[in-house]
């Protein structure tokens, strides 16, 4: 699937952005108004971290905001992909110990960014399917609809990645 491309059956979601625990947000770069009518999301100074799945031009964010770009498909993602999500969480990780607000954010804010976080949040302690729920009760039921990315969190994405590099699939 094409980095971007939304499916005709996924909504947009009804906000720019859902804190998911304090301080960690996910995002996407549009969102159905109350009116119905589909807008752009552009971060300002909102965060202290902001991480981009998806190349945008013209989304933010603003001037002196640290700024992480990882472009990944919303699809199958190889050994090198899967180490930069993994360094992602991370970082959000680190941000979040410091105190920083920090926003992860792809298309529609559900699939790359719903990878990250749950992620970040495995490593905090917490395990995939309870990462999962808690995203999915905080973003949207369609959040993590990508039954790869449901797959590589229950693997372990450290487990996902040396498959991968072996060639073999993640289940």
């Amino acid at each position: 699937m094409r980095t971007g491309r939304k499916r005709p059956d996924v909504p947009a979601p009804e906000s720019p952005w859902s804190e998911i625990v304090p301080g960690l947000w996910m995002g996407g770069h549009e969102f159905r108004t109350r009116s119905g009518r589909v807008e752009s999301v552009v971060v300002h100074d909102e965060f202290d971290l902001v991480q981009t799945l998806l190349r945008l031009p013209d989304f933010g964010p603003g001037p002196g905001v640290a700024h992480q770009v990882w472009p990944i498909p919303d699809g199958p993602l190889d050994g090198t992909q899967l180490a930069g999500v993994m360094r992602l969480a991370q970082a959000a990780g680190d941000a979040l110990d410091a105190g920083r607000r920090v926003l992860v954010r792809c298309w529609s804010g559900y699939n790359r960014s719903g990878l990250v976080v749950a992620h970040a949040l495995v490593r905090r302690g917490r395990s995939a399917d309870e990462a999962i729920r808690l995203i999915r009760a905080r973003r949207s039921p369609w959040a993590l609809h990508n039954e790869l990315f449901v797959e590589y969190l229950r693997a372990g994405l450290a487990t996902a990645r040396l498959l991968e590099e072996l060639g073999e699939p993640a289940e």
